[in-house]
């Protein structure tokens, strides 16, 4: 029952973090450097203090490229936000990670079955659909930043996949990305951010990304891999929901026919192989 509890908990959070950058963004009065800085600075901290009392140094673990494509992903994150609902956000997001990490899977070698490749199909086919012209598209620009954070994320994912102490690695990623993440600030300040802005970046930062991930990589070895995967289809249809609750967005039929084609694709990929009698 604990590991079920956890497991609701960290996708609430994942989806949380849609739901407060989009909040943020759009009525919190603060910009999307601001909010990435703000995320990642506080996330930094919140790591390091936890690393810190299991008695190891927050900075000796991690890497550039790691703390890299966490910057990249969290600030395209943001910028999209300021343009894009919620539940959409959420979806392109999860889509573009889900095929680059098929495709980074192939190029190491790797040869997944007649399965994986349909399901990617199908999951490029729905970003297609939300990417075509209509009334109801969002603007390219904000679904292709969605799309580049997808894919820092992915990659991101498949640094961490080299081996190493998940949340010693993330701890020291954080703090490789944080400082781009306030230069990244300095360069785009905008306007002084008000404080319904600030308080939504440090919930995002420290509580549901940094004691997110710390919880995520926690369960983790006790998830089966296809468990954990699948679990993290959810993750789109909470945002959505959110996004409903608190912001008072509403899906489009574009929106239904995406999720339907990103979602099922995943999941038929993931189905595992029938075995023979």
């Amino acid at each position: 029952m604990r590991l079920i509890l956890t497991l609701v908990t960290v996708l609430i959070f994942f989806a949380a973090n849609s739901v407060l950058a989009r909040a943020g963004l759009v009525g919190g009065g603060i910009s999307p450097a601001a909010f990435t800085a703000i995320r990642l600075a506080s996330g930094a901290v919140m790591l390091a203090i936890i690393v810190s009392f299991q008695g190891y140094r927050p900075w000796a673990a991690g890497s550039v490229e790691g703390g890299v494509s966490l910057f990249v992903y969290a600030a395209a994150f943001s910028f999209s936000y300021v343009a894009i609902p919620t539940g959409l956000g959420a979806l392109i997001l999860f889509g573009a990670v889900q095929i680059t990490m098929f495709a980074g899977a192939v190029v190491k070698g790797q040869r997944p079955g007649p399965r994986r490749w349909i399901g990617s199909l199908f999951g490029l086919l729905g970003l297609a659909v939300l990417g075509a012209p209509g009334a109801e598209s969002p603007p390219l620009w904000a679904a292709m930043a969605m799309a580049i954070s997808g894919i820092a994320w992915g990659l991101y994912s498949l640094i961490g996949a080299k081996g190493g102490d998940p949340t010693r690695a993330t701890a020291g990623n954080f703090l490789y990305a944080a400082p781009l993440a306030l230069l990244a600030w300095l360069l785009l300040p905008g306007e002084a951010p008000e404080i319904n802005g600030v308080v939504l970046a440090l919930i995002s930062g420290a509580i549901t990304s940094g004691l997110g991930y710390i919880l995520w990589y926690g369960i983790l070895p006790r998830l089966e891999a296809s468990t954990a995967a699948l679990a993290q289809l959810s993750v789109p249809i909470i945002a959505l929901t959110g996004g409903m609750i608190f912001l008072a967005e509403a899906p489009d039929l574009r929106f239904a026919i995406s999720a339907l084609l990103i979602l099922g694709g995943i999941a038929f990929g993931l189905m595992p192989r029938k075995k023979l009698p």
